[in-house]
């Protein structure tokens, strides 16, 4: 029998556990706490929602098993969700220092708890944006992962504060961003149309997912920017991955 043949089995075989486990529970509990051999501390998953297929797609197909030319001191994860990719970048790199910034309250609550036992991760509840201003975040109904935020022209209970990728190098001290992870559901769009010229330059890496199937115009945006600069690119899963050199 082919060994590739069974060890693909196997694997199925493992992730078709897992979520028996995941079924099983469903009732019992809403929120799921896990953990496993390659992860320092527990994670936290809401049953029954978009959280389970974020752990897969993060720990099982490993999207961001990404190899870099050197290991990065400084990762921003802009739509940080409930953490996950911090979590995974952590255990990978241990001595990096992570900012993760999440806009959804509920969200950003799971990615407090989620990061709290690790050292060096530290968490903005904002949403990214070319500029500080006001977001509103849109229920577009594709669960927890897929919150949408959009402009308005004021602050109230149901708006929260944008930062930019310039203000967040600002506020940190950095003199550099090792690896840029950007998974916003759109908003890349307006990232980067304008003032990418103030952060690009201290950019090694962009990890990017494109959106132009909820925003028309994400990949035009984000190749526009771009242009001036050299870099190497792949894709995994989802992601465009840009090295600069």
């Amino acid at each position: 029998m082919d060994v590739l043949w069974i060890l693909i089995m196997a694997l199925k075989k493992t992730k078709a556990v897992l979520f028996f486990n995941f079924m099983k529970s469903r009732k019992k509990k809403r929120i799921i706490k896990t953990s496993f051999r390659s992860i320092v501390h527990p994670i936290y998953l809401r049953n029954n929602t978009s959280d389970i297929d974020a752990f897969y797609q993060l720990f099982y197909d490993k999207e961001y098993d990404i190899k870099f030319e050197k290991d990065p001191d400084v990762i921003v994860d802009c739509g940080a969700n409930i953490g996950l990719a911090s979590i995974y970048f952590k255990n990978k790199y241990p001595n990096a220092k992570i900012i993760a910034i999440e806009p959804e309250a509920a969200n950003y609550q799971l990615l407090v708890k989620n990061t709290g036992q690790y050292h060096d991760i530290y968490c903005l509840e904002a949403g990214v944006w070319n500029k500080t201003t006001d977001l509103k975040i849109k229920d577009v109904g594709l669960g927890n992962w897929g919150f949408v935020t959009e402009k308005v022209d004021h602050e109230d209970g149901s708006t929260v504060k944008a930062i930019s990728i310039d203000k967040i190098i600002e506020q940190f001290g950095l003199d550099k961003i090792d690896v840029l992870k950007i998974d916003i559901e759109g908003a890349e769009k307006e990232l980067f149309e304008n003032n990418s010229e103030l952060w690009l330059p201290k950019v090694r890496a962009v990890i990017v997912e494109l959106h132009d199937g909820m925003k028309e115009g994400c990949s035009k945006s984000f190749f526009r920017a771009m242009l001036p600069y050299k870099f190497k690119m792949q894709t995994k899963g989802e992601n465009i991955i840009c090295e600069f050199y």
